[in-house]
């Protein structure tokens, strides 16, 4: 039965008050099963709704401005436990994804099919302002940004255990891969199928670490509803 008119999720049986409810527990990051036990709803149906939040998540971080100032960018593998043999970039099995940073402030992520420079140039010119510094490590993916007008470029050469020179870091994407992949071991595998999904939701949760995540979806789903 329709119980009045929810203004976050069109279409929908579940009032506005059993919404915000569940909503809460979502940006609490409760699991969908326990966020069914304390809504009431069936597990499915949250792991449903649940889906759809992360969708608005994703489109909203998708449309977000380029990034300017000083910006620092890395990859990072996700999967399964790496396989024999198989080492380093390119490592067998593994989601490759691209990260920028502007430096204390918020990081995009994208799936690149690989770490080449065909592959990373396209989304550094896309989010990333020419008049932006930018410190990367010395992966030859990077080569060739100032040709294509990026004039300040620094690198750290992780190959030279150097891992800071002056100001020349990484260090906050790093940190960044590193929540991440802490947020993401929790749901004990994901289905590549959803991964895009769970990303976008934990670029999201860091970009508004500093804010109420509760408020800060309440608001995007009332500009946009699921």
């Amino acid at each position: 039965m329709i119980t009045g008119t929810n203004r976050y999720y069109k279409y929908s049986k579940i009032s506005e008050a059993k919404f915000r409810q569940l909503l809460k527990a979502f940006a609490m990051d409760f699991s969908a099963s326990d966020t069914a036990k304390l809504t009431g709803l069936s597990t499915r149906s949250t792991n449903a709704i649940f889906l759809k939040i992360r969708a608005r998540i994703a489109c909203y971080c998708e449309s977000q401005s380029p990034f300017s100032g000083v910006v620092e960018m890395d990859e990072s593998y996700f999967g399964p436990t790496r396989i024999r043999g198989k080492r380093g970039r390119g490592a067998a099995g593994k989601t490759i994804v691209f990260g920028i940073l502007k430096r204390n402030d918020h990081v995009f992520t994208e799936i690149v099919p690989d770490a080449k420079k065909r592959s990373l140039l396209p989304v550094i010119r896309g989010q990333v302002s020419l008049d932006s510094v930018i410190h990367t490590d010395g992966w030859r993916g990077y080569d060739g940004l100032v040709d294509v007008g990026y004039a300040k470029h620094y690198r750290v050469l992780h190959g030279q255990n150097e891992f800071a020179n002056g100001k020349a870091h990484i260090n906050g994407i790093e940190s960044f891969w590193a929540y991440a992949k802490l947020r993401l071991a929790k749901f004990k595998g994901i289905t590549k199928r959803t991964f895009y999904l769970h990303l976008k939701e934990t670029e999201f949760r860091f970009n508004h670490r500093r804010d109420n995540v509760y408020k800060t979806l309440l608001k995007l789903l009332r500009t946009d509803p699921i």
